[in-house]
């Protein structure tokens, strides 16, 4: 088990979903990664709902509000990085290219977030914990493994997150790609990709958010009973592991990994 109480400055620490139809979203995730639940009230008819593992939290989910529904706001997974102070950081990204889509402010009785846009479109939310410092679970199965952000032009993406967050880049060669991985200190906290003619000209920068699976074939047989879809079916990345991209009931899309590299415990 590798239960946690605090997450590193620079690391992704909690995995948010807003989904478009919170009823039909969550059992499916409860049943496909055999999550609890805790429905916390935040509002008439709507909760903000603590997805659990063994009874820690390992990510949240809530109903959208009727004015992004409206807004044609498609479900998606947040991701959140820790910071030591949300507002200097959310002051800085601003001078680094970035625009400011909510906050910052205090999540009573959890910490103060703010919710960004990369310079790219894509977007990423700052935590600075205080109650609550995130996902109590990591480098286990059904929680979240690895973050990796798509964007169209590398160079600008990198330069934001390692000016904002201090990331060392380093350039790998990936097939016909090159793979940026982001590391603190030497060791990767998450990665780069860049789309290619093939994303097509409507597909807009975002986070993806990898969930560590035993088997991402069993998931991927699973998904489409549970009112899921396979976007990307299983694949070997060589040295690494095999993926799947899936898209949840509500439309949200998310990605498994059966890592190889040994470093996830049941």
């Amino acid at each position: 088990m590798a239960k946690v109480t605090s997450a590193t400055p620079g690391t992704f620490c909690w995995a948010e979903l807003c989904s478009s139809d919170w009823a039909v979203a969550k059992p499916f995730y409860t049943q496909l990664f055999s999550w609890q639940f805790d429905d916390q009230p935040i509002g008439e008819d709507c909760y903000y709902t603590m997805l659990k593992k063994h009874q820690d939290d390992v990510a949240a989910m809530y109903q959208m509000m009727p004015d992004q529904v409206d807004a044609n706001i498609t479900s998606h997974w947040l991701a959140y990085i820790a910071v030591e102070d949300v507002d200097s950081k959310a002051v800085a990204a601003q001078t680094l290219g970035a625009q400011i889509i909510h906050g910052p402010h205090d999540v009573p009785g959890a910490g103060r977030m703010v919710m960004i846009s990369d310079p790219g479109g894509a977007l990423v939310a700052l935590w600075q914990a205080e109650e609550h410092s995130g996902s109590q679970r990591v480098l286990e199965f059904n929680v979240p493994y690895w973050h990796e952000l798509t964007a169209r032009d590398v160079q600008a993406s990198s330069e934001f997150y390692t000016q904002l967050l201090g990331w060392q880049a380093e350039r790998m060669p990936m097939g016909e790609i090159t793979y940026t991985l982001f590391n603190i200190d030497g060791k990767p906290v998450a990665g780069l990709m860049p789309m290619t003619d093939e994303w097509g000209k409507d597909t807009p920068a975002h986070w993806m958010i990898y969930f560590a699976v035993e088997s991402c074939d069993a998931m991927v047989e699973n998904t489409p009973h549970l009112g899921g879809q396979v976007c990307v079916p299983a694949t070997d990345i060589e040295g690494i592991g095999r993926f799947a991209v899936l898209t949840d009931p509500s439309g949200a899309v998310f990605s498994i990994m059966e890592s190889t590299s040994g470093d996830i415990e049941e």
